[in-house]
């Protein structure tokens, strides 16, 4: 863990929104946090919405709502040191967008206990230090 959730409408240009950009950021952001985030466990995934209502509707609104999952035990100074780098962030990468066109940004960071997890992964090794 950490896992990187983006919900994203599908009335946002997918070049535009460049996701795979926006990914690479966003799980930058997480390594930059001086080890808060162990860099093997980081995953980031776009959802496209096809069912979506905002708002009452008449209008073609756009969203992109981010969920960070994080397992329990880093500092409250931790996790709002790492929120508020990674809305910055969203709200930069979408800042074009967002100027041109109805957007809403929003971000909710999601703790839980390890005890209702299962993991397994190998990834970790590549950066563990010798």
């Amino acid at each position: 863990m950490p896992h990187l959730i983006f919900e994203v409408t599908d009335n946002l240009d997918a070049a535009e929104a460049d996701v795979r950009s926006l990914l690479k950021k966003a799980n930058q952001v997480l390594i930059d946090q001086g080890g808060v985030f162990p860099i093997g466990g980081i995953r980031s995934r776009v959802v496209w919405l096809h069912d979506y209502c905002v708002a009452d509707g008449t209008v073609d609104d756009a969203f992109v709502h981010v969920t960070l999952k994080i397992g329990g035990g880093r500092s409250e100074e931790a996790k709002k040191k790492t929120g508020d780098e990674l809305f910055a962030m969203i709200c930069a990468h979408f800042a074009t967008i967002y100027a041109k066109r109805t957007l809403a940004l929003s971000m909710e960071i999601v703790e839980f206990s390890e005890s209702g997890t299962w993991k397994q992964n190998n990834i970790h090794a590549r950066y563990k230090k010798t």
